[in-house]
């Protein structure tokens, strides 16, 4: 049986995918008292970078925002791996995002905004969180954003 959130995911059209394999020595997610923090979480789907490069130079930034609304749908399949059930999720407590970017280019908090209105979409007031953005030279197998959240859950 589908919970709550997963329906609510679905009803928006991006089922929760399968639990993206870490790149190196770390795990997805890990939970400790009643918090869940991310590891940083890039862009797949279906086990494929969907795109590489910086942003606005190889990616514009309309499409890293897309990008981060995925990065942040694999951060939800992480957090199903530690507590079992998003539906447990009572807050989005902070949004963390990284683009890679030309120097020159100040856009990064409107690419992030992909990751915070559908996490908004998803879980109404319980999805208004803390954020911050941050501007980079490279991120992990030259994606072009990276996204990891700190949730609260019982």
């Amino acid at each position: 049986m589908t919970g709550k959130i997963e329906a609510r995911l679905i009803e928006l059209g991006h089922p929760l995918p399968g639990l993206v394999p870490p790149v190196a020595a770390y795990i997805p997610a890990v939970a400790t008292g009643n918090i869940v923090m991310t590891a940083g979480q890039l862009p797949f789907v279906s086990g494929v970078l969907v795109e590489t490069g910086k942003v606005p130079n190889q990616v514009s930034p309309e499409r890293a925002k897309e990008l981060a609304q995925i990065s942040a749908l694999n951060c939800l399949a992480a957090i199903k791996f530690a507590i079992g059930d998003l539906d447990r999720i009572t807050r989005i407590v902070k949004v963390n995002g990284f683009i890679a970017c030309d120097p020159s280019f100040t856009g990064q908090p409107a690419i992030n905004n992909g990751a915070s209105e559908f996490l908004g979409a998803v879980f109404g007031d319980a999805g208004i969180h803390a954020r911050s953005t941050i501007g980079v030279a490279v991120l992990p197998l030259d994606s072009p954003v990276e996204v990891e959240l700190i949730v609260e859950f019982e």
